[in-house]
C-alpha cells in the first residue's frame, strides 16, 4: 500500500494534466524495488531484450475515453527505451507494461504515459476507488450545470419554435439570444472543459482522439451562435444554436458519466477482490505476546491470530482453533467450510466463527490469493483480435471524420454558411467511433467478471472469441474427470480368511502410509466400523513403489511379518495383477486382494451430457490403461476413449483432430498435460493443477465442478452474439447517422444525443453478460445458452 500513499498527491485534480512542480521526484519513488514489486511481477525476458530482468506491471491509466486513447498511451509507452511490450484495454482503462529493469524504469515511462495526457497509477492503488469517486462528483457537477443551463436556454429558445419569421418583435429575439449566450458561457468553460483541455493537448501532440473532433463541434456551434448574437444581420445571424450546444453537450456529459459509473462496477469488482487482504494483523512476538503489524510484514513462519469477520492475510495451517471459512471468491465454493488444527487456510479468504491461530506458509506472490489476482489482471488489459482491429481503425476512422466534416462544410458553405457549419458540427458529433471501441471489450470483461464470480478465471480475453467455437472437448482422465479418493470394487479372499479381518488387517498397516489407496483403504474399513482393538503395529517400513510391511501383535493371533502393496511384493498369484489393486500378505502367504475403482467426479456425468446438448464432441485421453479409460469413460458417457497415451501420444491425436478441422478444447490437471494444454486451440485446467499447466491454460477452475466447463462454452457463444449485436448496431448507426448529418437532417443536438445513447447502449448491452452463471445444470437439461 505504500506505493499508492506515495502517489496520491499526483490525484488530485483533473485526471489528464501535467504533473505539478517536484512531480518527477514524486514520481522517482516508485523506482524502489520494493515499491514497484508492488504492481509488477518479474517474466522472462522477450525477444531482444538485454541480461536484465523483465518485469510487468499493471497499470490504470486515467483519463481515458475510447480506443484512440489507448493507442495513444501504447505508442507513447513503446517509444521508451527499455519498455518492451505495451497492452492497454479501452474498456477497462487498465495496461500490462513490460520493462527491462537494466534499461529502464518507473518513473521513466510513466511520466512519458503523463506526458501524453494520461495519468499511469499503480493498479493496486488504494485509493483509486476514492479518485474515482472524486471524478464522478467532479462528472456530476459539470452535468448539473451543463443540465440547469440547458433547461434555461431551452426556455429562451422555445417561443422561436412555434412562432412565425416577425411575430415576435427583434428586440425580443435579440433579448433572449443574449440571455442564452449568458447562458452558454459556464457550460463552455466549466461543463466542457474535460473536452477542450485534452483537444488541446491533442493538437499540442499532434495526434487525434475522440475529444479533438467533439470540441471542435462545440467551439464552431459556439462561435457561429455567438456572431449571430453580436451582429443579427450578418452571414451568421439568421439562426442561433445555442439550444443544440447545451442539450449536446448535456448529452454528452450524460453519456461519459452514465459509463464511468458501469465501468466503475467492473472495476470495483477486481478492486473488491486485489484490496481484500487486511491492512494489519495480530503476529506472535518473541516474548509470547500478541502485537499488531502491518499484512505486509508478515513473513514465512509467522504464528498470526485471526479474528472472526477478519480476512486470512496469507496462506498457512491452523495451529490452534477452529472456525468456519468463506472462500467462494477464490475457489468458487459457496458453502462456508470447517477449518480446525492441521486445516489449510488461504490468503483472501474469511474468517467467519471462531478465532484461530494460523502459521504462515505462503506470504506475497506465492499465495494462490496472488495468484488469481494476476491472472484477473491479465485478462483485463487483454486485448481481443476483433478489439485490436477496432483500435488499429480508430485514428483512421477520426482523421476520416475531420475530412468529411470538412468536405460537407464546403459542400453547403455557398447556400447557407451556418447551416454549413452545423452540418459539419453534427458529423463530427455523430460519428464519434466511441461504440466501435466499446463493442468488444466492454462486453467481454463483462463476461470475464461472470465467470470469475462463478469460478472460472479468464486469462486472456480473447480466449472467449475462442471458446465460442469449439466444437470438440478432450479431457483427461487422472484428477480431471476423477478424484484424488478410490473406491473399493471388489474383494478377493484366501479360503478361510473373512472380508472384515482382511479390510482391518489391510486398514492397520494402510494407516502409517500417505498413499492414496493406503488411504482409500483406512477410509473403506473406518466406514465399515472396523476399528481393531488390542492390536499392535511395530517395525513399519515403507519401500517406494512395493509397498508396507510390518509386525502384527493381534490379540487373537501370534506375531506375524504382514506386507500391503503390489502383486509381486505380496506374492500374489498371477491372475491378481490386473487393473487397480493393492494386495495383502502374511507369513502363509497372499491373503487378499483389494480391487479400486478411481472415484468419478460427481458432475461429470452431468458436464459431458451437457457437453454434447450444446453440439460439443467429447473424447477422452488417458494415460492409464486402455481397459480402465473405457471403462471410466463409459461411466462419464464418453464414447471416444483413447488410453495409454503418453503427452507426445495425446498431443499426436489432438493435432490430428485439429488438422481435420475440429476447434479443440483440451481440459487436464497434470504435468503431463502441458503440452497439450499448449497445443490445445483453448484449454482449461483445474485450481489444483501443476504451475505449468496453468500457465499453459487459457482458462483456470477453480475448486471441482466440471460443469463449469459447459457453462463457459455456453457463457462465451452468448458473449460473441452480444459482441456481434453490439458491432452491428455501432455500424448500423454511422451507416444512418453520417448520410443524415451530411444531408442536413440531423441538428446537433440530435447528433449528440445519438452518440450518447449509442455508447449507452453498447454498455449496457454487455452488462446483460454480468450476471453469474449456474453450474448445477441438471445432466437432462444442458447448459442454457441465454439469448
Amino acid at each position: 500500500m505504500q506505493s499508492a500513499a506515495v502517489i496520491s498527491p499526483l490525484s488530485e485534480g483533473a485526471a489528464r494534466a501535467e504533473p505539478p512542480p517536484g512531480g518527477a521526484s514524486q514520481w522517482a519513488l516508485l523506482d524502489e524495488p520494493d515499491e514497484w514489486m508492488e504492481f509488477s511481477r518479474r517474466v522472462s525476458a522477450p525477444a531482444g531484450a538485454a541480461d536484465g530482468a523483465c518485469w510487468e506491471s499493471t497499470i490504470v491509466f486515467e483519463g481515458m475515453h475510447c480506443a484512440a486513447c489507448a493507442v495513444t498511451i501504447e505508442d507513447a509507452l513503446r517509444a521508451v527505451p527499455g519498455v518492451h511490450s505495451v497492452e492497454v484495454s479501452a474498456a477497462s482503462h487498465r495496461g500490462s507494461v513490460v520493462w527491462e529493469e537494466g534499461a529502464t524504469r518507473p518513473s521513466a515511462w510513466m511520466q512519458a504515459a503523463l506526458r501524453s495526457g494520461y495519468r499511469p497509477l499503480p493498479a493496486h492503488d488504494a485509493f483509486a476507488a476514492e479518485r474515482r469517486r472524486a471524478e464522478t462528483r467532479k462528472m456530476m457537477w459539470r452535468l448539473g450545470v451543463a443540465g440547469l443551463c440547458m433547461m434555461q436556454v431551452m426556455m429562451y429558445a422555445t417561443p422561436t419554435y412555434f412562432t412565425e419569421p416577425g411575430e415576435i418583435e427583434p428586440d425580443i429575439v435579440h433579448l433572449l439570444r443574449w440571455a442564452s449566450w449568458v447562458l452558454s458561457i459556464p457550460v463552455m468553460l466549466f461543463s466542457c472543459q474535460p473536452f477542450f483541455r485534452n483537444a488541446l493537448l491533442d493538437l499540442k501532440l499532434r495526434r487525434v482522439s475522440m475529444d479533438l473532433p467533439v470540441s471542435l463541434g462545440m467551439v464552431i456551434t459556439f462561435a457561429v451562435s455567438m456572431l449571430g448574437t453580436f451582429e443579427p444581420q450578418g452571414v451568421f445571424g439568421r439562426e442561433v444554436y445555442f439550444d443544440s450546444l447545451t442539450m449536446f453537450v448535456f448529452f454528452l456529459l450524460t453519456g461519459r458519466w452514465l459509463e464511468l459509473r458501469l465501468r466503475d462496477r467492473t472495476a470495483g469488482a477486481l478492486e473488491a477482490l486485489m484490496h481484500r487482504l487486511p491492512e494489519s494483523v495480530e503476529r506472535l512476538s518473541a516474548d509470547g505476546s500478541w502485537e499488531r503489524v502491518a499484512a505486509r510484514r508478515v513473513r514465512v513462519g509467522d504464528v498470526v491470530r485471526v479474528l472472526p469477520g477478519e480476512v486470512f492475510p496469507a496462506d498457512g495451517v491452523v495451529l490452534r482453533g477452529g472456525t468456519m471459512a468463506d472462500e467462494a471468491l477464490l475457489t468458487g465454493e459457496s458453502t462456508p467450510l470447517a477449518r480446525g488444527v492441521g486445516a489449510q487456510v488461504i490468503a483472501g479468504s474469511h474468517n467467519l466463527t471462531a478465532a484461530v491461530e494460523v502459521q504462515v506458509t505462503q506470504v506475497g506472490a506465492d499465495t494462490r490469493y496472488a495468484q488469481i489476482v494476476a491472472l484477473m489482471e491479465q485478462a483485463s488489459s487483454s486485448k481481443p483480435r476483433i478489439a485490436q482491429l477496432a483500435d488499429r481503425l480508430a485514428k483512421p476512422f477520426l482523421i476520416f471524420v475531420l475530412l468529411a466534416a470538412g468536405l460537407a462544410c464546403a459542400w453547403w458553405w455557398p447556400s447557407d454558411p451556418g447551416h454549413a457549419l452545423m452540418i459539419a458540427v453534427s458529423i463530427l458529433v455523430v460519428t464519434c467511433p466511441c461504440a466501435l471501441s466499446l463493442a468488444t471489450p466492454a462486453a467481454m470483461l463483462a463476461s470475464a467478471g461472470s465467470l470469475a464470480r462463478s469460478g472460472v478465471l479468464v486469462r486472456r480475453l480473447e480466449a472467449l472469441e475462442v471458446l465460442a467455437g469449439v466444437d470438440t472437448v478432450v479431457f483427461d482422465k487422472t484428477g480431471t474427470l476423477t478424484r484424488d479418493a478410490f473406491v473399493l470394487e471388489h474383494v478377493r479372499l484366501r479360503e478361510g480368511v473373512t472380508r472384515e479381518r482382511a479390510l482391518a488387517l489391510g486398514a492397520a498397516l494402510a494407516r502409517g502410509s500417505l498413499h492414496p489407496v493406503s488411504r482409500a483403504l483406512v477410509a473403506e474399513a473406518e466406514q465399515a466400523g472396523l476399528v481393531p482393538e488390542g492390536w499392535r503395529i511395530s517395525e513399519q517400513e515403507e519401500l517406494a513403489g512395493q509397498g508396507v510391511c510390518a509386525l502384527v501383535s493381534a490379540a487373537d493371533a501370534a506375531p506375524q511379518h504382514v506386507k500391503l502393496g503390489s502383486a509381486l511384493f505380496c506374492g500374489a498369484p498371477a491372475t491378481m495383477n490386473e487393473g487397480l489393486a493393492s494386495h495383502l500378505s502374511d507369513e502363509s502367504g497372499w491373503l487378499a486382494s483389494f480391487e479400486w475403482q478411481e472415484d468419478l467426479q460427481p458432475d461429470a456425468r452431468q458436464a459431458v451430457a451437457a457437453l454434447l446438448a450444446q453440439g460439443v464432441g467429447v473424447r477422452l485421453l488417458s494415460g492409464d490403461r486402455p481397459e480402465a479409460a473405457a471403462r471410466l469413460g463409459k461411466l462419464a458417457g464418453i464414447e471416444d476413449t483413447r488410453g495409454g497415451c503418453t503427452p507426445a501420444d495425446k498431443l499426436a491425436a489432438m493435432q490430428l483432430a485439429q488438422q481435420g478441422g475440429a476447434t479443440v478444447a483440451m481440459v487436464g490437471d497434470g504435468l503431463n498435460d502441458g503440452p497439450v494444454l499448449a497445443g490445445a486451440h483453448i484449454s482449461f485446467a483445474f485450481g489444483r493443477s501443476v504451475p505449468l499447466a496453468r500457465a499453459q491454460s487459457d482458462f483456470v477452475v477453480l475448486g471441482e465442478r466440471l460443469c463449469l466447463i459447459p457453462a463457459a462454452v455456453g457463457r462465451a457463444r452468448h458473449t460473441m452474439r452480444i459482441v456481434r449485436q453490439n458491432l452491428a448496431w455501432a455500424a448500423a448507426y454511422n451507416a444512418i447517422g453520417v448520410p443524415l448529418a451530411i444531408a442536413g437532417w440531423m441538428p446537433p443536438w440530435l447528433a449528440g444525443l445519438g452518440m450518447a445513447a449509442s455508447s449507452l447502449l453498447v454498455v449496457l448491452n454487455a452488462l446483460r453478460l454480468s450476471s453469474a452463471m449456474s453450474a448445477e445444470t441438471p445432466a437432462a437439461m444442458p447448459v442454457p445458452e441465454e439469448n
